[in-house]
């Protein structure tokens, strides 16, 4: 029974030590020495660390996915010497104008004259819009008049370029005038003209991300005179803005196609 009790004194501190390093985090736990002692001698017991890794939760991580980033917002007076950054947001505006202004001349559910005025046209003076080489007029609800009398030499690109603008238009001709049926509007006009929004939208983000290269381009050529982190703080400025732009062209195609499906 004295023997027991003398063990159990020895090893009772050793086992609280060793419990405690097994629930600490691994960055709070050091080599321990443990000593116990015995009549006539002194023992020292050395016991290595256990490392213990703590594993994040789904919960945890589903939390950390969903925060936002640090955003950034630099001063623009303060880079101007070395970018615009002022031009590249202008820029990267103007592509979501040209798309907006892409989906209200030519992707409507109810096709009018003015949707064809900027069909581009390729004569042999170059590429001309459609209304600036005719006269455009509405005949009827199911017919537009596309009269070429002034330049009769452009009919055959002009209905050439109706044919192939995407909006699903099959023109006649009668000399110098074209007539447009205007097609009813079924369920697979719906989704082709939504279809021809996407791949508008498409192209205005290839439009934006070039305007993202050119600004980082233009920005590469300052690093000689320019600190690192001020390249770094203007980088992730530009891809803030960018991200932001592509985001809104997104929601303008989501609008677009709520109103051309009903």
């Amino acid at each position: 029974m004295a023997l027991g009790l003398k063990c159990f004194r020895l090893i009772h501190p050793a086992s609280c030590n060793y419990l405690g390093v097994l629930i600490r985090p691994v960055s709070e736990i050091a080599l321990k020495t443990v000593s116990g002692r015995q009549p006539h001698h002194s023992q020292h017991m050395v016991y290595q660390t256990v490392p213990v890794r703590h594993f994040a939760t789904k919960k945890a991580k589903a939390k950390g996915k969903g925060q936002s980033q640090t955003r950034v917002n630099i001063n623009t007076a303060l880079v101007e010497d070395i970018i615009s950054l002022k031009e590249v947001d202008e820029e990267m505006k103007s592509v979501i104008e040209v798309l907006k202004d892409n989906f209200n001349k030519t992707l409507n559910i109810r096709t009018s004259p003015g949707s064809l005025d900027h069909i581009t046209v390729v004569t042999a003076d170059g590429k001309l819009a459609l209304n600036q080489i005719s006269q455009i007029t509405m005949k009827s609800p199911q017919l537009i008049l596309v009269n070429m009398a002034s330049f009769p030499e452009c009919t055959a690109a002009a209905i050439k370029a109706i044919r192939e603008s995407g909006m699903n238009l099959n023109p006649e001709v009668e000399g110098t005038l074209i007539r447009v049926p205007i097609p009813k509007v079924t369920r697979e006009h719906r989704e082709m003209l939504v279809k021809l929004a996407k791949q508008n939208t498409n192209k205005a983000k290839d439009s934006l991300r070039r305007v993202r290269t050119d600004a980082m381009n233009k920005l590469k050529k300052s690093k000689d005179k320019t600190s690192e982190d001020t390249i770094r703080l203007i980088e992730k400025q530009i891809s803030q803005m960018a991200d932001d732009t592509m985001a809104e062209l997104d929601r303008h195609l989501a609008v677009k196609t709520k109103e051309l499906l009903g």
